[in-house]
């Protein structure tokens, strides 16, 4: 296993995030707990130090079989991390009611590590809402060492983050973002690692497959692949491509049976970055699967149109979406827009349109975008 230093600490490169523990009977709240201690042993036996979980994974219940599974093991041999669920703004005025039960659950006196959970455009301003206590409270837990290091992760975009970085930077020891080699730039994920880098923030990565998109691919691009490492597996490559990007501390992944588990540790036996033929490879594979609506963000289409909507904005939410097939990006995203700038306020005028220098017809993806939300 390879080790990565984090201020007094050796963490492991790979590791084990708690979202997608194995299930019983294909529903999402019902862990199969036996199966779960079986990779969490090799997990241990095979070097995985560091291991995440959350609130509202489950439904609830990843922290309570994680808690119960890590109490077999010496508190100090591992690393334990969970968030703060500010992804539900109800839980803005919990924060204190919240933490207790966490630590109940997780079997726990303290946490190694402990994050604002999902940043985003729906909660920053609650986040950075004095009344709610929540930075002053967490710091509190940290200076009675309940909390050993403080953290942040992002689902939001760059404005955002660059927000509560303004607000809070200089406390945060660490950031989690959402970085694979398809959202270094469909997700701008190259801007937030470079302001991460500014702020000298260690970094965090989740979703490094992209929800498992990226553990197979097309037979043409996997052939592309194979030539240039033939021994190398598809999900291995989205690995090595965050091996390539400095400042990276530890990589999360939700592995949900023996079998990942085992390829994942075993890549991570090794570092093998890509060179610069690979990485060009692998980020023109990651545009061709994209291949979303061809907004540049010139904003042209902002000065002649006569509703408030950020065109831009919402076609980069729009391709999100059409991608992802599905998911809560957009509609978070969205729970922070005014109705009258939401996408169902197009009036089909084509008067933006008609100044698009990629000619996209606008109109009709606003209409297919309202419709998606609908259903």
């Amino acid at each position: 296993m390879i080790y990565k230093e984090f201020q007094d600490l050796k963490l492991s490169a790979l590791g084990m995030g708690a979202m997608r523990l194995p299930v019983t009977g294909g529903k999402d709240a019902d862990i199969d707990e036996t199966a779960t201690a079986e990779m969490v042993k090799y997990a241990f036996d095979h070097g995985v130090n560091y291991f995440d979980t959350a609130w509202g994974y489950h439904e609830g219940n990843s922290e309570l079989v994680m808690g119960k599974v890590l109490s077999e093991y010496p508190r100090e041999k591992f690393y334990l991390a969970t968030k703060f669920p500010g992804y539900d703004l109800a839980n803005m005025t919990k924060v204190e009611e919240i933490f207790e039960k966490q630590l109940e659950k997780c079997r726990v006196s303290y946490f190694d590590f402990y994050l604002f959970h999902n940043v985003c455009e729906m909660n920053i301003n609650e986040y950075l809402d004095e009344k709610y206590g929540i930075y002053d409270y967490l710091m509190k837990q940290k200076a009675d060492g309940r909390i050993r290091h403080l953290g942040f992760s992002v689902h939001g975009n760059y404005e955002t983050m660059k927000r509560f970085l303004e607000a809070y930077g200089k406390d945060m020891e660490f950031c989690q973002i959402q970085l694979n080699y398809v959202d270094w730039d469909f997700q701008d994920a190259k801007a937030k690692v470079d302001l991460l880098n500014e702020y000298h923030i260690p970094i965090w990565v989740m979703e490094p497959l992209r929800g498992g998109k990226l553990a197979s691919l097309s037979k043409e691009n996997g052939e592309r692949l194979a030539k240039l490492r033939p021994d190398e597996e598809i999900p291995a490559w989205a690995f090595r491509f965050l091996q390539s990007i400095p400042n990276i501390v530890v990589t999360l992944s939700g592995m949900s049976n023996q079998e990942q588990l085992e390829k994942n540790i075993h890549t991570f036996e090794s570092e093998k970055p890509l060179d610069q033929e690979e990485m060009g490879t692998i980020l023109d594979i990651a545009d061709r699967m994209v291949n979303g609506i061809p907004c540049t963000a010139c904003r042209y289409c902002t000065t002649h149109y006569p509703q408030e909507i950020d065109i831009p904005e919402m076609i980069k939410l729009y391709n999100e979406h059409k991608f992802t097939g599905g998911g809560f990006i957009a509609p978070m995203a969205l729970m922070a827009v005014e109705e009258g700038k939401l996408p169902s306020a197009c009036v089909g005028c084509g008067s933006c349109e008609a100044v698009c220098p990629q000619q996209i017809k606008i109109s009709e993806v606003m209409s297919d975008f309202a419709g998606m939300m609908k259903g």
